[in-house]
């Protein structure tokens, strides 16, 4: 029987190798493109952003917790003039959201609201005194919810010194110190109201005086549990407090965070 060729045996033999590295190197090429394509088909576009409308009982601070984003940014993604004053069924972008996702539920902590805490806009029939401003500045804490405890008013950043004014007429019931507040006043008006001045350097008005609104009761400052220079300002009535950026007048707002960590002063203060 005739033995085959040595040489031709061989070159088989290398066609054979040479054939299955081609389709090896074919499948290593096919399964890098399946790794590369996968990842690109799942996300093939930004997520846009989410758009919730407004509802009975929303605020601006219940939305932004509810959906995990900042009230800050909640505030820049739509160009909110004055936060305060949402409408039913206005829209809203919320930012860094994903679209179909269940809106995040409150911590527990902070689910419960304290039962002397307003947080929607009061409807007061035209009682009570028309308030104003009694500082100029940002707002470096909002009303409402704040980590898990709750803060009873607004804290006004300003330098230490600034003038502090009576929101209204009214009746010194309290000018003096308090283990949270530091130096504090607190003023009565008409049909109840009462305001609350806090962490002052001095205090000018004394208990008892009757002042005007605009005039100057006390200096910003930091005393009390306050790691920084601000004015904490609260408006209550009837056992209630509420936010008082529903019964200041309109204006332009601006928050700020304070760059040194802002303690839990005014959560929950005894009244």
């Amino acid at each position: 029987m005739r033995r085959p060729c040595t040489h031709s045996t061989h070159a088989l033999a290398w066609v054979l190798r040479a054939g299955t590295r081609r389709r090896a190197r074919q499948w290593v090429l096919a399964l890098a493109v399946v790794a590369v394509t996968v990842p690109t088909l799942a996300h093939p576009h930004p997520k846009p952003t989410t758009v919730y409308e407004v509802k009975d009982g929303d605020t601006l601070g219940r939305i932004a917790k509810r959906f995990g984003v900042s009230l800050r940014a909640l505030i820049e993604a739509n160009g909110l003039q004055r936060p305060d004053a949402l409408r039913l069924g206005q829209r809203l972008a919320i930012p860094s959201a994903a679209v179909g996702a269940a809106p995040r539920a409150p911590a527990k902590a902070a689910a419960r609201t304290p039962a002397h805490f307003v947080l929607t806009a009061p409807n007061l029939d035209g009682e009570g005194p028309l308030f104003r401003w009694p500082l100029e500045g940002p707002i470096s804490s909002p009303f409402g919810p704040r980590r898990s405890r709750w803060h009873a008013g607004i804290d006004i950043k300003a330098e230490p010194g600034t003038p502090v004014f009576a929101a209204a007429r009214g009746t010194v019931m309290f000018s003096g110190w308090e283990k949270l507040y530091g130096r504090v006043v607190k003023i009565e008006h008409e049909d109840g109201f009462m305001t609350v001045y806090a962490h002052n350097l001095q205090n000018f008005a004394r208990t008892g005086d009757v002042v005007e609104a605009g005039q100057v009761i006390a200096t910003v400052g930091r005393t009390g549990r306050a790691s920084a220079y601000h004015l904490h300002f609260e408006i209550r009535n009837s056992g209630k407090v509420f936010n008082p950026l529903f019964l200041l007048p309109h204006r332009e707002l601006r928050f700020v965070t304070d760059e040194e960590s802002q303690p839990d002063e005014d959560d929950l203060a005894p009244w």
